[in-house]
């Protein structure tokens, strides 16, 4: 099974545009697994995001340009950059605040969390490059092979050609798992038929799959369970058709 997700598949606002990938899959859930939606912001510097809550929502914050600063309610103040991400767990109640410092754009990632209501966290990795050039990298998982850990079952990969190339998805980190793929940048080729532009998505399911990518693109790779334990009620991450 492959869907694509074109542009028309978005909510959009003037500086946020939201991807619910199970729309276009499934007429019940406009989440694909555990992963409830995307948002692809672009927001200029000196805006601030005033406190707000999340209640049930994993969070991760991927910005490929731009610092943003954060402020919560755990009494936690960092700087998310292209080379510091940013996983806030929100469990039963959360608040923050986003100081953006310099013009930003990335992805602000919401993940279904398997419980309802555990205690709020926040995690950061620092990254050792800005880009995974030309291979897949390992940015989240459920397990302990990344800082950045959900409960429920996703991975998460990025990778930046930097120059054109032919490739393919990395090996299933486990067995019957969908794949998202989105592109946060450039032009993608997949099996030398379907072309995916800048904030494009594709759905793969049990499909043999080849890439070819211009120079400049970058890709964000999402693995989950469609059976997932997972909690499909949060704020931002749950599922929009039953609200």
């Amino acid at each position: 099974m492959i869907h694509k997700h074109g542009i028309e598949k978005k909510v959009r606002s003037q500086k946020i545009s939201s991807l619910f990938p199970g729309c276009g899959v499934s007429s019940e859930d406009t989440g694909l697994g555990a992963i409830g939606k995307i948002d692809h912001a672009r927001i200029p510097s000196g805006i601030t995001i005033k406190m707000h809550p999340h209640i049930n929502d994993d969070i991760l914050s991927y910005f490929r340009v731009g610092v943003s600063k954060h402020i919560d309610s755990e009494n936690i103040t960092a700087e998310i950059s292209r080379k510091k991400l940013m996983l806030m767990q929100a469990g039963k109640i959360f608040h923050h605040e986003e100081q953006i410092l310099e013009p930003l754009e990335g992805l602000q990632i919401f993940i279904r969390p398997q419980y309802k209501d555990d205690r709020p966290k926040v995690s950061f990795f620092d990254l050792d490059e800005t880009d995974s050039l030309n291979q897949w990298r390992l940015l989240a998982s459920p397990g302990n092979q990344t800082p950045l850990r959900f409960t429920s079952e996703t991975w998460i990969y990025d990778i930046a050609i930097d120059e054109r190339t032919r490739f393919t998805l990395p090996k299933l980190p486990e067995k019957g798992l969908i794949a998202l793929l989105y592109v946060f940048e450039g032009e993608l080729l997949l099996n030398e038929t379907m072309e995916l532009l800048k904030e494009e998505s594709v759905v793969i399911k049990d499909e043999s799959i080849k890439l070819e990518a211009e120079p400049g693109t970058e890709l964000v790779l999402f693995f989950t369970n469609e059976e997932s334990n997972c909690y499909k009620n949060g704020m931002y991450s749950g599922n929009q058709f039953r609200l």
